[in-house]
């Protein structure tokens, strides 16, 4: 890897060039660091993101389970409905005598 131009430690910028070796190598060091860590971010978020495909076909599962084992269950025949009452509008009149 090579060091940019400048480097800024704690608010201070300082030439590369003008480093020690021993300097030169902790800067990669810590490029080399910053790359791993951002390499395990990307493995972090990619384990996250299946994770949670997993819990959602997990709950998914139990609600579906839930609607299957009800829908196996034979449900109760209903009793047949009584007749409406006849209205006083619908009834025929009586025939006068």
């Amino acid at each position: 890897m090579s060091l940019p131009q400048y480097i800024t430690i704690n608010g201070t910028s300082y030439a590369a060039e003008n480093l020690s070796e021993a300097a030169k190598m902790q800067a990669v060091n810590i490029q080399v660091v910053d790359a791993e860590l951002a390499r395990l971010q990307q493995q972090i978020a990619i384990a996250q993101t299946a994770r949670n495909a997993y819990v959602a076909a997990l709950i998914e599962s139990v609600k579906g389970k839930g609607q299957d084992a009800a829908a196996d269950k034979p449900k109760k025949p209903r009793a047949p409905r009584k007749p409406k009452a006849a209205t006083a509008e619908a009834k025929p009149k009586a025939k006068a005598k």
